[in-house]
């Protein structure tokens, strides 16, 4: 696996150029200064963005195999699927109750197959998100779609395909304001009240760790265990540990989304694909415990082979996903 690019982040406007008159001094012409294609790239100077691809999985429970589809290329790795993810929805479909009438919160989601799962499984609002470029959150929203017919019936609604920002937000870059694209409007609520009405279930948005939650936390239904601005119930962190410069932010939006209850957890789900490097892929639990969150190893899982096979380093650390726990103590509970 090669080292990840950096996170990227919005740039400010290049400055003037150096002697470039200014229009009320210049007796020059426009049209004189104008290049006339000069510096243009020749057509087909860039080579094609790869097509979307697809990958399957088979969820345990229940024998349905759903078909994701993932972009061609993306600088944060969002064209893969990664073994965290499937980890974590089978995770997921082992314990449904850890989702089932829940709020749900998924960061850096790439396909979104844990969030997807936990749609299946009944969860009350999933926010499936990641970095807010128009390709990732559009390709978000189709997997939303694919899956419509078969969650519960009150999760027939999905935002649409610009999510929070869209792939630029109401600021450019800043991840705020929200798309809306329909599917249908039919919500039938478990507990009988029409708290949540025309409200969405499984919800594409797009988000940068760190940034404002403000937004994401308005998605939340009123009725949600973690609803009225409390925060969600279960955050997903599928294979994002390989960023260790992002570890901060990513214990911020934890600390700033999950609520403050004892039953809520942020499932972390990772794999060491670069073995020499697994100590900073576990600092993250380190940032958190400073952060005052409590950290709990809860598995370990070896699959049959490692998912890049020619990669270097220790084969059986590559095959091995583990799992944690990242809770709230009990004395920062609201509930206690």
């Amino acid at each position: 696996m090669p080292s990840p690019p950096p996170l990227p982040q919005p740039s400010p406007p290049p400055p003037p150029a150096a002697g470039r008159p200014s229009s009320s001094s210049s007796s020059t012409s426009t049209s004189s200064l104008t290049t006339a294609g000069l510096f243009a790239d020749p057509a087909g100077y860039y080579p094609p963005t790869p097509p979307p691809t697809t990958q399957t999985y088979t969820q345990p429970s229940t024998g349905r195999t759903l078909t994701l589809r993932l972009v061609g290329q993306s600088a944060l790795e969002a064209h893969t699927l990664w073994n965290g993810a499937r980890v974590a929805a089978d995770h997921l479909d082992a314990q449904p109750a850890l989702v089932r009438g829940r709020a749900v919160l998924e960061l850096g989601a790439g396909a979104g197959l844990p969030s997807l799962v936990a749609g299946l499984l009944g969860a009350r609002a999933v926010v499936v998100s990641d970095y807010p470029d128009l390709d990732l959150v559009a390709n978000l929203q189709a997997n939303v779609d694919a899956c419509q017919a078969w969650f519960p019936p009150r999760g027939r609604r999905a935002v649409g395909r610009e999510g929070l920002g869209g792939a630029r937000g109401e600021e450019e870059g800043d991840g705020r304001g929200q798309g809306d694209k329909g599917v249908d409007d039919t919500i039938n609520d478990d507990d009988g009240d029409d708290d949540d009405d025309g409200a969405e279930t499984v919800m594409p948005a797009g988000f940068i760790w760190g940034g404002d939650v403000g937004p994401l936390l308005a998605l939340l239904p009123a009725g949600a265990a973690g609803g009225g601005g409390g925060g969600f119930d279960v955050l997903i962190l599928a294979d994002l540990l390989f960023r260790h410069s992002e570890h901060g932010r990513l214990v911020k939006t934890v600390r700033e989304t999950l609520a403050r209850r004892r039953a809520s957890v942020a499932l972390v789900v990772f794999s060491s694909y670069r073995p020499w490097l697994r100590d900073k892929d576990l600092a993250f639990f380190g940032v958190a415990r400073a952060a005052g969150l409590e950290t709990e190893k809860l598995f370990d899982r070896i699959l049959p082979r490692p998912l890049f096979e020619d990669d270097p380093g220790d084969e059986e650390v590559r095959k091995t996903v583990s799992a944690w726990a990242v809770r709230w103590p009990a004395h920062e509970c609201e509930d206690e």
